[in-house]
């Protein structure tokens, strides 16, 4: 657990970046400095957190998603800290040497390009139909985003040009479809929203089968109108490449790297991250009926959410 007795940040943001970071999120040293220097005296003092990273690159991705409100982004961080603790079979032991993990990841489910869109963002690409339903549960499914999510957002690049989605569903089944319930969905895209540190920037739908509509309707209603006019339906995978440059896809999608290796990549990237992320579950917050009010922009109902919780 990391936590230092002073700031130190040394700036690993390019200077276009840094050009972005200033005009998007009003980032500059002194904000920065002054910024991670009040968060972290906030976590120190705060009465319910006991354990909580307070480095630098833990506390930006919270200061760079809200734009540098740091009220807000301290609301984030006790969120975070509480769905993690509430839904523990979603949100922790992130273990790429976990075997239903590895072989989720090894199927090609989850998987970041190796290239950067034009927009400098990383490209996750999510294949819901490479998963066996009747093999796999939906809180594995879940862990498995949260390890892909987790291990992307400690890079500085990633916490200020955020991120694009492409979610391809072909060959998805009426299995896949109901994999998730639907609170279960909703859960799902509040955590999302709410609970962690990504700017998410663009969502790109391919392929989706006319039974998974109704699914779909559902998911976008729950979005807020920023990020609904963010999501965009493409037909095919032709459709999908006018809208990057085709080399940065698999070469399955007409790129130039077999997913094969871009999944290796991945794999490596997690070993390499292994220990900081196995790490997240040293951080700690008493949960009580008294501090809960902030968990209704996570999981909506309290009492629902506390199903599986001994409260004091």
């Amino acid at each position: 657990m990391v936590v230092q007795s002073e700031i130190n940040y040394k700036c690993s943001l390019s200077k276009e970046t840094q050009k972005i970071a200033l005009e998007e999120l009003r980032e500059d040293e002194n904000i920065r400095n002054q910024s991670l220097e009040q968060f972290r005296d906030w976590i120190l003092k705060h009465p319910f957190i006991k354990r909580c990273r307070t480095d630098p690159g833990f506390l930006l991705r919270f200061l760079r998603t809200k734009k540098f409100s740091l009220p807000i982004a301290q609301a984030m961080l006790e969120r975070y800290l509480h769905a993690r603790q509430l839904s523990s079979e979603w949100f922790q032991n992130l273990d790429i040497n976990d075997p239903v993990i590895e072989a989720i990841i090894d199927c090609g489910y989850i998987v970041p390009l190796l290239e950067r869109d034009q927009y400098g963002r990383t490209v996750v690409l999510t294949r819901s139909a490479q998963i066996d339903p009747h093999k796999y549960t939906s809180y594995q499914m879940v862990r498995v985003n949260t390890l892909a999510f987790e291990a992307l957002i400690s890079d500085e690049e990633n916490q200020v040009r955020g991120y694009t989605y492409i979610y391809d569903d072909a060959g998805i089944t009426m299995s896949h479809v109901s994999l998730l319930s639907f609170t279960e969905i909703r859960n799902v895209l509040s955590w999302v929203q709410n609970g962690i540190p990504m700017r998410h920037k663009m969502s790109i739908l391919v392929n989706v089968p006319n039974y998974a509509t109704k699914v779909i309707e559902f998911c976008v209603s729950l979005f807020t109108n920023k990020h609904r006019e963010r999501i965009t339906i493409c037909t095919d995978v032709e459709e999908l490449k006018k809208k990057f440059d085709p080399k940065i896809l698999p070469k399955e999608y007409g790129g130039d790297v077999p997913l094969a290796d871009m999944i290796a990549a991945f794999k490596k990237k997690l070993r390499e991250k292994r220990e900081e992320l196995i790490a997240l579950d040293d951080m700690y917050i008493e949960v009580s009926q008294k501090n809960a009010s902030s968990l209704t922009d996570i999981f909506g109902s309290v009492s629902g959410s506390f199903r599986k919780l001994e409260v004091d």
